[in-house]
């Protein structure tokens, strides 16, 4: 029998160096029968049903489990024929009684590439008060307020034209975000991310900065010199979207266009009014926000669906997931677990323990449901603060 400490080794066609550092640890449990089978053949069945258990919750497709699983396991090694999805697979645990033999693996699971899962499910997505890099710029239209105006447009487009997200605005706070950003404190980011997940009952969290609102130097209509100038005004514009679960950032872009700023420089304009909005430079700015709604779907959609449980009683569960975000009575969610821990250097993962239990949905409201298990047995170490996820 191996070294339940021993970390087995994955033999993968691909080089996963070319992946980023948005890995997740997921520990589960796999059973096998002994039977006529001898204890390798058998702990290689109950490290495949668990590692398959582990895929699925992570939003692995089934080809994709098919790959892993169909891969020769040997006492000490795992030849994976072709996957990009486990970076390594820890044995932590071995028990055997009667017949049969459980494993408790601890597996480090890539995100799939746009494999989507859970489409008929809405993600719930807080949009933040953006923030002007350089307040400066606004002077000229007084447009200070820019910063809300531009989250509340994007936060109605979401709303008409997003498929798979359910947005909020928070426009009358402005985080710390810009702050923590631009001095590159990363766990100050996860922290503040976490906590207004928390709050606000949120799966993604979305910052974002207006870098550049500056004029450019040369006018539009320089050879018309009877009329005042019209000068090309900049649009920079960065967005981060970040998990609240975990508070890792998910993805980032930047958008940028000029587009002419047709007012007066001494006129103060109003950005949450029509005239803006249906201006040159204002219909440039909406342009990019309906890229971005597009973006931030292709980003969020292929994401299992994850809500937070807010109560346990027994069987039943509630989570902060209704029917907003698209929950139907008989839907079914399995249980994570939540299970932080420090690597050998020191740094902090968030890892999930995978519950053997599913949950089928008996009640629906527009922010929560109610699910009980499946053979209404007890929840074991379920806790407020775990996770129901649908893939």
């Amino acid at each position: 029998m191996p070294n339940i400490s021993q970390t087995l080794t994955l033999v993968i066609g691909l080089i996963l160096t070319v992946f980023t550092c948005n890995a997740q640890w997921y520990e589960t449990q796999g059973h096998a029968r002994i039977d006529k089978d001898s204890v390798e053949i058998a702990r290689t069945k109950a490290m495949e049903n668990a590692l398959k258990k582990a895929l699925l919750v992570a939003g692995a497709s089934v080809s994709s489990i098919q790959q892993v699983v169909n891969g020769l396991l040997t006492q000490d090694q795992i030849s994976i024929r072709a996957s990009g999805s486990v970076n390594s697979i820890e044995l932590i645990d071995e028990i055997h009684s009667g017949n049969m033999i459980s494993v408790t693996v601890r597996a480090d699971i890539f995100p799939q590439e746009k494999k989507c899962f859970a489409l008929d499910l809405k993600k719930s997505l807080l949009i933040t008060k953006s923030h002007l890099n350089h307040r400066e710029q606004a002077n000229i239209g007084k447009i200070y307020q820019l910063d809300s105006a531009v989250i509340r447009q994007l936060n109605q487009k979401l709303r008409s034209q997003g498929s798979y997200s359910a947005s909020k605005a928070l426009l009358k706070n402005t985080t710390e975000f810009s702050r923590l950003n631009a001095s590159f404190n990363e766990e100050k980011i996860k922290q503040l991310t976490m906590s207004l997940a928390d709050t606000t009952d949120s799966q993604y969290i979305l910052f974002s900065e207006i870098n550049d609102i500056s004029f450019e130097q040369q006018r539009s209509n320089s050879w018309k010199i009877w009329q005042q100038g019209t000068y090309p005004r900049n649009f920079n514009f960065t967005l981060y979207l970040y998990s609240g679960i975990d508070g890792e950032l998910v993805w980032q872009n930047s958008y940028k266009n000029t587009g002419i700023w047709e007012f007066n420089k001494r006129e103060n304009i109003d950005v949450n009014g029509t005239i803006f909005w249906q201006s040159n430079y204002g219909s440039m700015i909406s342009a990019l926000l309906d890229t971005m709604v597009n973006d931030i779907d292709e980003n969020i959609m292929c994401e299992p669906s994850e809500g937070k449980i807010v109560q346990v009683n027994g069987n039943k569960i509630t989570i902060n997931l209704g029917r907003y975000h698209g929950v139907k009575i008989g839907d079914e969610f399995s249980l994570l677990h939540s299970n932080n821990f420090t690597n050998n250097q020191g740094k902090i993962y968030a890892g999930y323990n995978v519950s053997p239990f599913k949950v089928k949905v008996t009640k629906v409201t527009k922010q929560s449901s109610t699910a009980i298990t499946l053979d209404n047995g007890l929840l074991g170490n379920i806790q407020i603060n775990d996770l129901a996820v649908r893939y």
